[in-house]
């Protein structure tokens, strides 16, 4: 896995602060930041975030690239709604040598990993065969519609993988670019540090975060799984290791 921070708002604490400040100011638009100093801003990050009032944290995105993960993952960080997505379309682009996600806990056993494997390779050649077929009828069916040639193979080979990856696993290895607000950033991971949540998008929650931490540290600096800032959210489903999770994040800073 790879992640990378490609860009963020501009001095993202300083435009949360003036959002903020927008709120309880009769000030104009044009002067709401005179004044806004470092320290002042951190006073109002904050108030807001002891308030509860989150919606100046709207104002500033973050964006990711994020490459090497699974096809599963994506249908987990999809379910975050409030964030726009990019990712590599299985219907434009062949999957003939696809890569694949390997859980650790099936690559430190090695029949398991033997199995893994051989699954993998079977996808593969079963996706190749069913391109080859689909590809080959509609090509026939296109140039007996009287379409040339070059039109013909481009538009068979679309509509032969758009079928084909019908056959592709949950690993196929996928890359996406994903854009967030701050809010929605706390939300996931809340979730997604947790270790109740998926190896993958834990790994991909965590790398995120120090990314985030990097830039905004006040921002972050309570942002975690649930347990990092209060109890533990998970009721009887909690893992019982709130204290580490406090420690661990906590170090993080």
């Amino acid at each position: 896995m790879k992640v990378t921070l490609l860009s963020h708002t501009p001095n993202p604490e300083q435009v949360i602060a003036c959002a903020a400040r927008l709120c309880y100011s009769s000030a104009s638009v044009q002067s709401v930041m005179d004044g806004l100093t470092p320290d002042k801003t951190e006073d109002f990050i904050q108030m807001l975030t002891n308030m509860g009032h989150e919606s100046p944290f709207e104002h500033v995105t973050f964006t990711f690239g994020i490459e090497g993960v699974s096809r599963s993952l994506l249908a987990q960080i999809t379910r975050h709604r409030m964030a726009s997505f990019s990712v590599k379309s299985q219907r434009y682009v062949k999957e003939f040598e696809f890569s694949f996600v390997t859980p650790p806990e099936i690559a430190k056993d090695p029949e398991a990993l033997a199995v893994y494997k051989a699954a993998m390779e079977q996808d593969r050649m079963q996706y190749e065969q069913l391109e080859t077929i689909l590809f080959t009828r509609h090509k026939k069916r296109l140039i007996e519609e009287g379409k040339d040639e070059k039109t013909a193979t481009r538009m068979a080979e679309k509509a032969a993988i758009e079928d084909a990856r019908y056959v592709l696993p949950n690993a196929c290895e996928t890359q996406m670019m994903v854009t967030m607000n701050v809010r929605s950033l706390w939300n996931f991971f809340r979730l997604r540090c947790c270790n109740r949540a998926q190896w993958e998008i834990r790994d991909l929650a965590e790398q995120m975060l120090m990314l985030c931490r990097d830039v905004a540290p006040s921002l972050f600096s309570k942002a975690g799984p649930g347990c990092v800032a209060g109890a533990c959210p998970e009721g009887a489903m909690t893992c019982g290791k709130a204290k580490e999770m406090k420690e661990k994040y906590g170090a993080a800073k």
